[in-house]
């Protein structure tokens, strides 16, 4: 049984429990700062639960020091804490983050990472998944000349204005929307503004559109520099909630740092609904030479809310818990490297897609597209 602690048991912690707990292999540690989280949960995680705040560190250390690997399902912000205790205590570290400075953070903890220790943030969807899918749809190339990828958490049901619900964080959305964009332009790193390089498109007879959002290359940049003439990643909604979005965050000046970002949270989490009625759809794109013709391929997936365990799983708990139980399960059976920082895309889809986890990608996966 491997020794795992999740930390932060909102939506997305406590479903990745619960997918680590069914399978067998997992002797778990839940960890929120908040009862009400815990009481949340099904009565056999209630088991596995204790009560702390994850900023202290002398809690925190001796029980990451126990356990072979930590879980943080936290707020961005707490996650460079919640590494460095991991360092000292020789516990491997794992996260959803699709922050750029705190990643960057954890990069340069990892160099000091010891021998069966691994650093391996953004484990979730995007960044996570769509940086596997994106990355696997390069190497098809001879020269990569486009790699665009695209990925949305959508009502299914959309009935506001804003065409819009909450379905995870609210501070991350903030954060993608309000941060600066990494990219490649004519072969070089670029960072690009927020809410801006509108793009619409349709699918299954439905249109969406797409704009630049944070955080959801992860290292991508790194990876295919030099390698390709344009890489972008944009987020996908429905028509018309980017020009309300940019009204809020550019010509309110709600987006600024401080407390008109909290005042911004506390209208989004008073006023948008949350559901778990939703969709995620996950699309890259990519365009180059094979075998000496100019060829475009495109890769698709769409999830959807399901019933499990008795209660409504939303797409983005779905998609968001099996990918980082994936690459938690890949790095105990040594199918990752087994020191330092890890990248998402060093994992090859196929063996993503091969892992019992990841059923529910499997079944996303829409087919003929190739």
């Amino acid at each position: 049984m491997h020794k795992v602690v999740i930390l932060g048991m909102g939506r997305i912690g406590a479903s990745i429990a619960r997918l680590l707990h069914d399978s067998g292999d997992y002797q778990l540690c839940l960890v929120d700062k908040f009862q009400s989280s815990i009481d949340f949960l099904d009565d056999d995680l209630k088991k596995l639960s204790i009560t702390f705040d994850v900023s202290d560190k002398k809690k925190l250390f001796p029980l990451l020091k126990k356990h072979e690997l930590v879980l943080s399902a936290c707020s961005f912000n707490e996650n460079p804490q919640i590494a460095t205790t991991a360092l000292e205590a020789g516990c491997s570290y794992f996260d959803l983050t699709e922050d750029i400075q705190c990643t960057k953070m954890i990069i340069e903890l990892a160099d000091r990472a010891s021998p069966g220790q691994v650093f391996m943030p953004q484990c979730g969807l995007a960044p996570g998944f769509i940086g596997i899918l994106g990355y696997d749809l390069s190497k098809q190339f001879d020269t990569l000349f486009t790699l665009k990828m695209r990925v949305g958490a959508l009502p299914k049901f959309p009935t506001n204005q804003m065409l819009y619900n909450l379905t995870w964080s609210t501070d991350g959305l903030i954060n993608e929307y309000c941060n600066p964009c990494e990219a490649i332009k004519n072969s070089q790193y670029t960072q690009l503004t927020p809410l801006e390089g509108l793009e619409l498109f349709s699918l299954d007879g439905i249109e969406y559109e797409a704009f630049n959002t944070s955080g959801g290359l992860g290292t991508l940049c790194n990876t295919l520099v030099n390698q390709v003439h344009d890489l972008s990643y944009k987020t996908i909604r429905y028509p018309g909630h980017r020009l309300l979005m940019t009204f809020l965050f550019n010509e309110l000046r709600l987006g600024e740092e401080g407390k008109r970002r909290e005042t911004l949270k506390q209208i989004f989490e008073s006023s948008i609904a949350v559901t778990k009625q939703d969709l995620v759809i996950i699309m890259a794109s990519a365009t180059g030479m094979i075998d000496n013709r100019l060829t475009e391929m495109t890769s698709v997936y769409k999830m959807y809310y399901q019933q499990l365990h008795g209660k409504t799983w939303s797409a983005i708990q779905l998609s968001t818990a099996s990918s980082a139980c994936v690459v938690i399960d890949l790095f105990f059976n040594k199918k990752i490297p087994q020191q330092g920082f890890v990248k998402q895309e060093i994992v090859k889809l196929s063996t993503f897609l091969n892992s019992p986890f990841a059923r529910f990608y499997r079944e996303a996966k829409i087919k003929g597209e190739e």
